[in-house]
């Protein structure tokens, strides 16, 4: 059997070289490609390998997309390897994460396993998630990543509670609990701390 890949990535020379990789496989075909997350994907695609940041959708909202339509399985293959992509890609449904220097054996036996829609993770992105649950205390949830994310573009309190969807004093408690995780007193620190702990 022939797997059929579709390749989502900004980067025409990046799905160039994906594709002269996955077409070398006896055992795989790539069959359409796109730009970005909004693309449609084609009847009959297996898998799709997809970048995780793209201008317009996301490899975060196409991997939503898919699974609440039922769509093929999603293996995220990207240079992004911080806890926040990871941890958001992993909830969102994706079947596999691996990075884009990952070996070509690597890559065949990504893309098989996520087409049988057993999660494969490369062993830096294991780690990644190993170490949010060896240390559950101090990991932070999805929400103080998001709320991270918006500090680190300079955003004020207001700003954050509109963008989130949230109180004012509701992004005040989450900044306590993120000072307290990160061991920190301020917002330039948390964000410089999650920064090094390549959280964001």
């Amino acid at each position: 059997m022939t797997l059929r890949v579709m390749l989502i990535d900004d980067h025409p020379v990046v799905r160039a070289g994906l594709r002269a990789v996955l077409n070398s496989f006896d055992d795989m075909e790539v069959v359409a490609e796109a730009a970005d997350g909004n693309a449609e994907v084609p009847d009959g695609v297996d898998v799709v390998v997809s970048d995780i940041q793209m201008p317009g959708a996301s490899g975060i909202d196409l991997t939503r997309r898919l699974v609440a339509a039922g769509g093929p399985p999603v293996l995220i293959l990207t240079t992004y390897d911080t806890q926040a992509d990871v941890v958001e890609a992993v909830e969102a449904g994706a079947m596999g994460y691996l990075l884009k220097d990952a070996p070509e054996d690597e890559l065949h036996d990504a893309v098989v396993q996520a087409s049988k829609r057993t999660r494969v993770l490369s062993p830096q992105v294991a780690n990644v998630l190993a170490d949010r649950l060896v240390n559950p205390d101090s990991a932070l949830s999805v929400r103080e990543i998001e709320l991270l994310r918006a500090l680190q573009t300079g955003a004020s309190n207001r700003e954050i509670s509109e963008q989130l969807f949230i109180s004012q004093a509701t992004v005040k408690t989450h900044l306590i609990h993120i000072y307290s995780k990160l061991g920190v007193d301020n917002r330039t620190a948390a964000v410089e701390q999650a920064r090094q702990r390549r959280i964001i």
